[in-house]
């Protein structure tokens, strides 16, 4: 009863952090990570398929398709966490397609984004692809 006067102001701020606390993050670190891979593989896969509205324009469709696939490959991570993807990514098996994808990428952004050329950017981007698919 003194506590609800205001005899003990330590104990009743305590108690409002502690009740803060609950609502602020209900979410289990399993259903963030869900979360966080949906959100991501979501984004990536609604920036790839923009990408085709600007298929004419290779320069911009090298940029937003890369980004989106960047985001689409990323969202696993959510999953499994950074390091191991990275284990399974350079794991002697797909090292080869690793270094041709991450190789790729990077291509498609210097090729669209400096060199600004058109034909390079969608060599790029086809070699991209096909380490994905491999």
């Amino acid at each position: 009863m003194w506590k609800y006067l205001g005899g003990d102001e330590e104990e009743q701020e305590e108690n409002l952090l502690d009740d803060e606390s609950e609502g602020l993050c209900s979410l289990s670190p399993l259903q963030q990570r869900i979360y966080g891979f949906a959100a991501s593989l979501g984004a990536g896969l609604i920036f790839m398929l923009l990408s085709l509205i600007v298929f004419a324009i290779p320069i911009k469709f090298a940029v937003i398709f890369t980004f989106g696939n960047i985001l689409a490959v990323g969202s696993t991570a959510f999953l499994i966490g950074p390091v191991q993807q990275l284990r399974m990514m350079f794991d002697p098996v797909r090292v080869i397609a690793t270094a041709i994808y991450l190789g790729s990428v990077v291509l498609a952004l210097i090729f669209a984004l400096w060199i600004h050329s058109k034909i390079l950017t969608v060599v790029a981007i086809i070699s991209e692809i096909c380490a994905l698919i491999w």
